[in-house]
């Protein structure tokens, strides 16, 4: 039986091993700050609690910190990392360096449950959730770390179909027990659970962005099954309760997909629907993956549609694709050859 990772652990977790191992209380200040602000790979290099404790420690736990066991690097500089998630299992995270940020988009499942017709990860299906340590584990262990300026949870997942792990990472992430990051600089991707959705706006500051795809219900239901049970428009009419006009950011995410939602009436609804909700609108371009029948929208109908979109008062921007070439652009992580391979 393997041993219980401790790295994903808030400090009230570890207050309660330290208590249930008879240990000092203070050990449990010393344990989180080996989690979180020191380099180890293993319990016995916590230099300053006792031989004994850590012997204690390794009986029934280790350290759960795991370096990525591949890497590629795309022509544009992005890079995409494996890292297991258990036996015969993997992630993917793309790390997506610029002129004056370094981007890291990590996953929050194995594959995933949603099934969106225009995702790769989606025909993967799912495996299993990931826990807040391998989430955050993606960012402890990247060769990168130090480099990076934003997160964004867009890779593997739904992260809101894992709601408490979610959470949890984003505590370990932006606290200053634990990494220490402004929740400013993280972004999480979702389709729209809206019980999980509000549960993350009542309880967090990071920034939120919905996958859209068309403001159109039959036409959404047609990209994204989700759309049965939470609509856009019921999605949209939750956010209209909060306030975005300070730091934090409402955005849409908008695959472009020719013929089926770039058009003018498009534009006009997506201005409906929206109207009174500062947010912003990020046109991405569809990347083709295998048994679809979408085709990507060219560019002049891109910009097109991002002018339109801006003409009604709505800021709207084109998402630059990155790392195509290595399979780490939007809608193309997934590791189910690799899983595939190793059954």
């Amino acid at each position: 039986m393997s041993k219980e990772k401790l790295f994903g652990k808030t400090p009230s977790e570890i207050k309660t091993i330290v208590k249930q191992l008879e240990m000092p209380a203070f050990t449990a200040n010393q344990i989180i700050d080996w989690l979180y602000k020191k380099e180890i790979t293993d319990i016995e290099q916590m230099s300053n609690i006792s031989a004994k404790n850590r012997s204690l420690l390794s009986e029934k736990y280790q350290l759960g910190v795991n370096l990525p066991i591949k890497s590629q690097e795309s022509k544009d500089g992005t890079k995409k990392y494996l890292y297991p998630a258990g036996e015969g299992r993997f992630i993917e995270t793309a790390y997506i360096p610029d002129e004056n940020r370094s981007t890291l988009c990590v996953s929050s499942q194995v594959g995933c449950k949603m099934g969106c017709l225009f995702c790769m990860t989606g025909k993967q299906g799912f495996q299993q959730q990931l826990t807040a340590g391998e989430i955050v584990n993606q960012i402890r262990s990247l060769p990168e770390r130090e480099k990076i300026t934003n997160i964004v949870y867009m890779g593997m997942g739904e992260p809101f179909d894992n709601p408490i792990e979610l959470m949890k990472s984003l505590e370990i992430i932006t606290s200053e027990w634990g990494l220490g990051m402004s929740p400013r600089r993280i972004t999480v991707s979702s389709i729209g659970i809206i019980p999980a959705m509000k549960t993350f706006l009542d309880n967090s500051t990071c920034h939120l962005a919905i996958s859209m795809h068309s403001p159109f219900e039959e036409e959404r239901r047609q990209l994204m099954p989700i759309q049965h049970v939470y609509s856009i428009k019921d999605v949209v009419s939750l956010l209209k309760n909060y306030d975005w006009h300070g730091q934090r950011r409402i955005s849409f995410e908008y695959i472009m997909l020719k013929g089926v939602n770039d058009t003018e009436s498009h534009v006009r609804e997506i201005a409906r629907i929206l109207n009174g909700l500062s947010c912003r609108i990020n046109l991405i371009k569809f990347h083709a993956i295998p048994d679809t029948p979408l085709e990507a929208s060219d560019k002049a109908s891109m910009l097109s549609f991002r002018d339109a979109l801006t003409a009604k008062g709505i800021f709207t921007s084109i998402r630059q694709s990155r790392g195509e070439d290595i399979f780490a652009a939007c809608g193309l992580l997934s590791t189910k050859e690799l899983i595939k391979n190793n059954e």
